[in-house]
């Protein structure tokens, strides 16, 4: 009889080690499934920064170019169309020629023109614009090198490009090399040009413009409406079975893969509406409807966290049902509401497949200047760097996803901060 106590115990020890040892084993398996997670997200940016990190350099070469205005043929220097008009390509070709006077032949002199870039001449033009006093004197300017001279430049010893450019080519880099007359420099072009076919002269400017136009028309719309929509099911909407259908679906359309949306809206906007492809003003239509179960999940989520009192006080002091929504609910809601159309909008810009559909995938170089320009997106550009045949384009991709992810951490930074920020705990 003494022994049963004692077994007991000991069933019980067994019960309770058993026990805390799958807790301690469901931790385990907890704390390996985080980090792998952190290595593989430690993986990914190791990947694209190393990637992408000379995207944001660009290698140049000194010249010394005489302007002479005769040459030009610029009869008068306070005349911009005359400097606008005139070829500077010449002048270009012969501070370089200068600067190699060995080189003789046709054949070696295109070699040694094609270490620069197509868009020198547009460089010198440009400063001779902004100064018409440079007309006349010699030019030391740094101009921007060709892509296989940028790749070759960048590389640790250059043994993995040679095969783009030749002995000669190599020879004349090393001596440039050797005279500080090839370094490189800051990309601004890379924030400050268009799309371009030549990689050393595109830039994500125009890009990021139709970004900005796009989601503007996203939030435009779809903030008020999903707020509106909310506002209607949680406080006016009659629970039936026709509210039920329409709460089932927004939750659906939240998980409809957004290809979808991108169909719908070019059979209804541009085969039924006939508005342009490839503008802002389609692609933020279409991005509001993706963004909207997003923002009306979580608008109606806001809404339903105000406590019933605060409803039951306002009502009371002789509040109608408009003002204690107005006044008291929304503003209490809005944390929440602010943070999910945050959320919704970092999620829209990171969409690629839907506008594919509308035709936001042309080539454009031209900045757009509105919502009905000709434009693309971030994700957009990053898809057709990728798919582009020139080896530069793997370090454009990977820096436009570089400046695409600080973007969408800042977009989410600023959601996580406005609900702290913002919100009451009741």
């Amino acid at each position: 009889m003494n022994n049963i106590p004692s077994k007991q115990a000991q069933l019980v020890a067994k019960s309770l080690a058993k026990r805390y040892g799958a807790e301690k084993r469901f931790k385990a398996y907890g704390v390996a499934s985080i980090a792998v997670g952190l290595i593989a997200l430690l993986c990914l940016f190791v990947g694209i920064i190393g990637s992408g990190i000379g995207g944001f350099t660009q290698t140049k070469i000194r010249l010394h170019i005489d302007l002479n205005a005769e040459e030009l043929s610029i009869s008068n220097p306070k005349d911009a169309e005359q400097i606008k008009a005139a070829d500077f390509q010449p002048a270009v070709r012969k501070a370089l020629a200068a600067r190699f006077p060995e080189v003789e032949g046709r054949e070696a002199k295109r070699s040694l023109y094609s270490m620069l870039s197509m868009g020198v001449p547009a460089e010198v033009q440009a400063k001779v614009a902004a100064n018409p006093a440079l007309l006349g004197t010699q030019l030391d300017i740094w101009v921007t090198a060709d892509d296989d001279v940028d790749t070759y430049y960048k590389s640790i010893s250059g043994k993995a490009f040679t095969d783009r450019l030749n002995e000669k080519e190599i020879a004349w880099l090393q001596d440039l090399i050797a005279k500080g007359e090839l370094e490189r420099q800051f990309n601004w072009s890379f924030f400050t040009a268009g799309d371009s076919a030549e990689p050393e002269m595109a830039g994500i400017l125009g890009t990021l413009l139709g970004s900005i136009f796009t989601l503007s028309v996203t939030l435009a719309l779809a903030f008020p409406i999903g707020v509106a929509a909310a506002i209607y099911l949680e406080e006016y909407a009659p629970r039936n079975k026709f509210t039920d259908f329409i709460e089932v679906n927004i939750n659906n359309l939240a998980a409809v893969p957004s290809v979808i949306f991108g169909l719908l809206g070019l059979a209804i906007f541009i085969n039924l509406f006939h508005l342009p492809r490839s503008v802002p003003l389609v692609g933020g239509l279409v991005l509001t409807l993706i963004t909207l179960p997003t923002i009306i999940i979580s608008s109606r989520a806001a809404i339903k966290s105000v406590p019933p009192s605060i409803r039951e006080a306002a009502l009371g002091i002789g509040a109608s049902k408009m003002q204690m929504i107005l006044h008291h609910v929304l503003p209490l809601a809005m944390p929440g509401m602010l943070t999910g159309a945050i959320i919704g909008m970092a999620h829209a810009l990171g969409e690629t497949a839907p506008l594919l559909m509308i035709g936001m995938v042309a080539f454009i170089m031209d900045t757009p200047s509105g919502v009905l320009s000709s434009a693309t997106v971030l994700p957009v550009q990053i898809f057709l760097w990728s798919d582009s045949p020139e080896r530069a384009f793997v370090e454009k991709t990977s820096a436009a996803i570089m400046v695409l992810l600080v973007f969408l951490i800042c977009m989410n930074t600023l959601a996580v901060w406005l609900r702290k920020r913002l919100e009451r705990r009741w």
